[in-house]
């Protein structure tokens, strides 16, 4: 199983979630086999700027199992969603805890939606 997660920096394990899906500087990637994490690397998005439904798409080539985010909008959620990529709202902490906790089942999703989309009417929807 392959799960993504945006993240604020490139500090392996200890890189923080970020707080917004699509405009992170960072994703974490970590292969989870038999409920250990077997590897994980960290790459910088490829598409800061970017139309909807490509990062969705890029996760989807990324052979992305289960995204886990701090918020994320509801047109990238319905992307995701149709690619068959679980997505988990509302995490926070680093890469190991969410990571850990989504392993022990610990993890819930929780509706979190970032507070740029509230003040900025670019961010709608999104």
């Amino acid at each position: 199983m392959i799960i993504a997660i945006p993240v604020e920096t490139d500090e392996g394990m200890n890189s923080m979630i970020a707080e917004h899906f699509g405009r992170t500087p960072y994703y974490a990637f970590v292969k989870v086999e038999g409920g250990e994490i077997v590897s994980m690397e960290v790459e910088p998005n490829p598409l800061p700027e970017h139309a909807a439904g490509e990062l969705p798409a890029y996760m989807h080539k990324r052979n992305v199992d289960v995204l886990i985010v701090r918020g994320i909008g509801q047109k990238a959620l319905r992307y995701l969603n149709e690619y068959g990529i679980q997505v988990i709202r509302g995490a926070q902490g680093t890469v190991e805890n969410v990571v850990k906790n989504f392993i022990q089942g610990q993890l819930n999703d929780t509706e979190y939606e970032p507070a740029e989309h509230f003040h900025n009417p670019k961010f709608q929807g999104e």
